[in-house]
């Protein structure tokens, strides 16, 4: 029972990481209908911008310490969300009007861009990741539970409850509602679509660059090509709860990461990375639309 607990603490953790990059998966396709396949290389760039930032922070606070950690994860979430923001602009506004085909291969473009454009940069080799939190790990009964699983998934529920406020209580959140469920109606209503749009990618962005400095502090190593199978993962993780729908989201990325987890303890960890491709596959021959998701009627 102990080890199940253990795994399960482990699986958490790793699954909160998925929910963040799920969510703006799950955000861009409510508004726009498709699938944003350079999300996961902008987590990776988050991780990298954390990676630059640390020395810089640590000139003026200590580090490692919350505080040092605290900024460093919101510079890299501006970063992202400026980047998010630009790859909408520059790529994807022009396209608005284009068939979904030529959209969705030029989001795969844009990750071959960031990924191979990334190892130029940075370099293909792993780099550690700078240490931001002080670690230590609370044990009871042959239990382990490390500070880091507690800070992230901690972060996570408050980046989520921020995330709720902001979708349910603003205007702006009204205004992304309002053009989820219908893009004319919403421009009638006065909606700067372009504003809206903008702000949904910086917003996922956002989520996807604090997911790479909670995956680096848990995992502390950084590379190019980290983004693909997280990213991946969280993909199937927006389908399985329903894509477009952001509860959906954050509790399939946490049944993800828990099974992958298990599986990996239990059976083989040969098979951790084709766990969350099989469950997208289960989901999608027993119920398509998701966990919360609803079916809708297209015409044609």
């Amino acid at each position: 029972m102990t080890e199940f607990l253990q795994q399960l603490i482990n699986g958490l953790a790793f699954g909160s990481i998925l929910a963040l990059i799920a969510l703006g998966y799950t955000m861009v396709y409510g508004i726009l209908r498709f699938i944003n396949f350079a999300h996961g290389d902008v987590f990776m760039i988050g991780a990298f911008a954390g990676y630059y930032l640390t020395p810089k922070v640590a000139a003026f606070l200590p580090t490692p310490s919350i505080w040092s950690a605290f900024v460093v994860m919101i510079g890299s979430m501006a970063i992202c969300a400026a980047l998010g923001i630009l790859i909408e602009r520059f790529a994807y506004r022009p396209l608005r009007q284009s068939p979904k085909l030529a959209v969705l291969i030029t989001s795969i473009g844009i990750s071959l861009f960031l990924e191979y454009g990334g190892q130029n940069v940075f370099g293909a080799a792993p780099r550690p990741f700078p240490k931001l939190i002080p670690e230590y790990s609370i044990g009871t009964g042959g239990l382990s539970v490390s500070s880091n699983q507690i800070i992230v998934l901690a972060v996570t529920v408050a980046l989520l409850v921020v995330l709720r406020f902001i979708v349910l209580k603003t205007k702006t959140g009204m205004a992304m509602r309002a053009l989820a469920f219908n893009p004319e109606g919403a421009a009638l209503m006065g909606v700067n679509i372009n504003v809206i749009i903008s702000f949904t990618f910086g917003l996922g962005s956002a989520l996807a660059a604090a997911a790479g400095i909670l995956f680096a502090v848990l995992y502390p190593a950084v590379d190019p090509l980290m983004g693909i199978m997280p990213g991946l993962k969280a993909f199937c993780a927006a389908v399985l709860g329903g894509i477009g729908n952001l509860p959906g989201a954050a509790v399939g990325g946490l049944i993800i990461g828990t099974v992958e987890t298990l599986v990996a303890a239990y059976v083989s960890s040969t098979y951790r990375n084709a766990i969350a491709f099989a469950v997208l596959i289960l989901i999608l021959l027993i119920k398509p639309s998701g966990i919360f998701g609803k079916k809708e009627i297209e015409k044609v």
